[in-house]
């Protein structure tokens, strides 16, 4: 037994990481490269090394065999065989099927017994026009995406090294002195990402996901490798105040034409050179068995590059657009591959590998991130609610759980406490948050809020004309808010890791001074509310967050004797 080992690794690849041992933060980082964080109880973190978590290390140049010696170097008790076997052969299974292009003709290579295996699978051999020998398939050209996507999901990666079209030739180039009068230059990280998406002269360039914390500059390696690759662009973004940032920093950044840069949006659909729309546009359809009205405009022009914006949000209808434009580049940027419908296999096969990933606290370590305090309040039900809340349905007590009206004197204290800073305050209930935007006399924005007054928030915010903004789910999405520096949760969509990863973000970039900012989320105690605020929080802790407990009224005592929660 190995009296400092912070892990135990159990048969199913389910592993437990204790977070009392002293070497709990080495083996979280090994951690951190092959598996993923699946709950917390108490102290002990539950953690599952799958396929997909192993295929992303194996294609950041980690093997089998490192990983098997950094479960037993940091497991308290012996790694059971059979999780080793499972690990082997999944390792195993890498590398081994592998996409080419001899002139315009697909191919799948391949070992020859399991290419034998896959044979026997009907659908598989649907899309096979030939077997040339034992060790390679022609394939039938438009199967490329479908072929991955289904091998991917069988436990099977394929390595695609077919290549790509170049695509309409645009010119331009980044600018040594952007337009706003800041001198531009790529961060080294930034660098970096560029290099290990494009890999000059490489065949396993030109596809895959870039994971950057938010407020590191992913919309910069986007424009980056847009001017590195010279080619018509299509940039996809999560909403239309997203896509306006695009154009603005591509203006600002670039050698690009205004009349280069179109927006493809509910009011103008100009198709450009460079055209940037959003996913809510490219799902539009007139009634839920009709076609997606909008699809087309990925064949508008000939694009050298896609950009997927925030890949994470990626919706089904365009993982099936994706699937038949392989021989087009494709860019990922998230800050998280966090996704809670399952389809991390298909963001994988489709956009492809993870090519660059760094995690939060390596940026705030580097200053090019703030560095965040994060404090769980508990605030009780009166007995009344108490009561209301014992004979509700299930999906009833979670509502009065999030929309608890003691939630409200927790903000009021808050707001006091930072009351020179620029705050945020989240959540995910319209009638909550009108409420609690009348009484503290906040602007409230929401998706209802049109986009002209949206913006003007925007701007009033940023500006300091304003400091507290109450805001709904937009929250969650990539918006510009470089100043705010507190953001208070009062709701969320139950367990979502991904969301909470999103608006811990909105408080990243950099701050003038300490460089600190404090993220609070009110949970009501003793009800579902506290675990599915432990799910969401599951992300964050991956990331080294730690999330400070405190009861409403230590919180209040908090601010009256010290001022501060939490840092």
């Amino acid at each position: 037994m190995n009296i400092d080992g912070a892990i135990i690794v159990q048969s199913d690849l389910t592993v437990l990481l204790d977070e009392r041992c002293p070497t709990v933060h080495t083996a979280r980082e090994q951690l951190y490269r092959f598996a993923e964080v699946r709950k917390r109880v108490g102290s002990i973190h539950t953690y599952r090394i799958t396929p997909m978590t192993l295929w992303h290390a194996l294609d950041e140049g980690w093997t089998g065999e490192q990983t098997i010696e950094a479960l037993r170097t940091h497991a308290k008790y012996e790694v059971p065989l059979q999780a080793e076997g499972m690990i082997r052969l999944w390792a195993g299974r890498y590398g081994k099927l592998r996409l080419s292009a001899e002139h315009e003709t697909l191919l799948l290579n391949g070992d020859a017994d399991l290419l034998e295996a896959l044979s026997r699978i009907p659908h598989i051999l649907g899309w096979v026009e030939a077997i040339r020998s034992p060790e390679t398939w022609q394939l039938a050209p438009d199967c490329r995406g479908l072929l991955k996507q289904e091998l991917g999901r069988l436990g099977y990666p394929v390595i695609d090294h077919a290549g790509y079209h170049t695509g309409e030739f645009l010119s331009v180039h980044l600018r040594e002195q952007a337009l706003r009068g800041n001198r531009f230059a790529l961060r080294d990280y930034q660098e970096r990402a560029v290099r290990a998406f494009i890999q000059d002269g490489a065949a396993r360039g030109g596809s895959g996901v870039v994971v950057l914390p938010c407020g590191t500059g992913k919309t910069v390696i986007g424009i980056a490798a847009l001017a590195r690759l010279g080619a018509a662009t299509l940039i996809l973004t999560s909403s239309r105040t997203s896509a306006e940032q695009w154009r603005e920093e591509l203006l600002d950044k670039t050698t690009l034409a205004e009349d280069s840069v179109g927006l493809y949006n509910g009011k103008v659909k100009e198709v450009k050179p460079v055209t940037i729309a959003t996913y809510q546009l490219l799902t539009r359809r007139k009634s839920k068995a009709g076609e997606f009205t909008h699809m087309g405009l990925f064949n508008e022009r000939d694009w050298g590059l896609i950009i997927y914006d925030e890949v994470h949000l990626l919706p089904a209808p365009v993982f099936r657009m994706t699937a038949s434009i392989q021989a087009t580049r494709r860019l990922g940027l998230t800050a998280t591959l966090v996704r809670e419908d399952g389809c991390a296999e298909d963001v994988y096969s489709l956009i492809g590998p993870k090519q660059y990933d760094m995690q939060w606290k390596e940026a705030e370590k580097g200053a090019f991130i703030a560095t965040v305090s994060c404090a769980e309040i508990r605030v009780p039900l009166t007995a009344s609610q108490q009561l209301s809340y014992t004979e509700a349905a299930p999906r009833g007590r979670l509502r009065i759980a999030a929309e608890n009206p003691g939630k409200l004197s927790v903000v009021r204290d808050l707001l006091a406490r930072y009351r020179d800073k620029q705050i945020l305050v989240i959540g995910q209930y319209l009638g909550q948050l009108r409420e609690v935007a009348s009484e503290i006399e906040a602007p409230l924005l929401t998706g209802e809020t049109p986009h002209e007054e949206r913006l003007h928030l925007y701007d009033q915010f940023r500006s300091g004309n304003i400091n507290v903004l109450v805001v709904s789910k937009v929250a969650n999405l990539a918006i510009d808010l470089p100043d705010a520096s507190v953001a208070i949760q009062l709701s969320g969509s139950f367990g979502s890791r991904q969301e909470e990863a999103q608006r811990v973000g909105r408080l990243l970039r950099p701050k003038q001074g300490d460089n600190r900012a404090w993220f609070y989320t009110l949970v009501t105690e003793g009800t579902k509310e506290t675990e599915f605020a432990l799910k969401r929080q599951l992300f964050m802790l991956e990331q080294g967050y730690e999330y400070r407990q405190v009861s409403a009224a230590e919180a209040r005592e908090s601010r009256l004797h010290t001022g501060v929660v939490n840092g």
